[in-house]
């Protein structure tokens, strides 16, 4: 089981779209996929029609007192299952702190499902925190998008100077950058990506557009690889998956 994280510092730049459709691509290839959402926010759980509630919250499944799966809930999509996101999610931090080992706590919450999925998405809110460092801990890889914009590219550079300076915290995590919410129309969007290409050539070559369908996952409630499969925008999402998976 491989564990995947969409996470950035920064907010609003694509993180759960890219959770969404990226589990939604692996599951239609036939692996058993798990989305947790971990934004108190619930995106990730609205897009997939699911009510953002656990029982317990999120202190039954930090404290043990709720198996992890017991809270999945079905998706509309064969292979696809989702843990919902919960407003008690906001107080992630503090429920992990009350652990006696609170950073490896998430790892083994997940290792309890190891063998029922062969991918689990985190979909994360935007943050550095516990909670940031627990899922650092159980995440084989953090999948982090960037937009093309002087304040997204600092983020990521940020986060690339913790995973560095925390080699007790991260171990063996990969951290795969791409591209996301990328507009060819804007000049500073197409200078920043050549600039890029150059200066972190360990980069994902795969850019997610900034496009209408994806806008639309909201009216949907769908992935855009569902709704719009034959799309600029699914297509990339199915490019990424491929792309990762050569890096996994």
């Amino acid at each position: 089981m491989k564990v995947l994280a969409t996470y950035n510092i920064k907010g609003g730049v694509g993180k759960t779209a890219t959770a969404v459709n990226l589990a939604h691509v692996a599951a239609m290839q036939g692996n058993r996929v798990l989305v947790w959402d971990l934004d108190p926010q619930g995106a990730a759980t609205f897009y997939f029609r699911v009510k953002p509630k656990v029982k317990g919250g999120g202190h039954a499944l930090t404290s043990g007192d709720r198996e992890l799966a017991d809270a999945v809930k079905a998706t509309d999509f064969d292979n696809l299952d989702i843990v919902p996101a919960d407003f008690s999610y906001r107080h992630f931090d503090s429920f992990l702190d009350e652990e006696r080992k609170p950073l490896a706590r998430l790892r083994k919450i997940l290792d309890s499902i190891r063998g029922d999925y062969d991918y689990v998405f985190l979909d994360c809110a935007p943050s550095i925190s516990l909670t940031s460092e627990s899922i650092f801990r159980a995440a084989d890889a953090l999948l982090v998008p960037i937009i093309p914009t002087p304040l997204s590219i600092r983020t990521f550079d940020q986060l690339d100077a913790f995973i560095d300076d925390n080699p007790s915290i991260v171990r063996k995590l990969r951290m795969l950058g791409f591209f996301s919410m990328a507009d060819n129309h804007k000049r500073l969007h197409r200078d920043l990506l050549k600039e890029l290409r150059i200066a972190r050539p360990d980069l994902l070559t795969t850019r997610i557009p900034a496009a209408t369908d994806i806008e639309r996952m909201g009216v949907h409630r769908q992935p855009v690889t569902a709704f719009a499969r034959g799309g600029q925008s699914a297509r990339a999402y199915h490019d990424l998956w491929e792309e990762i998976l050569t890096r996994l």
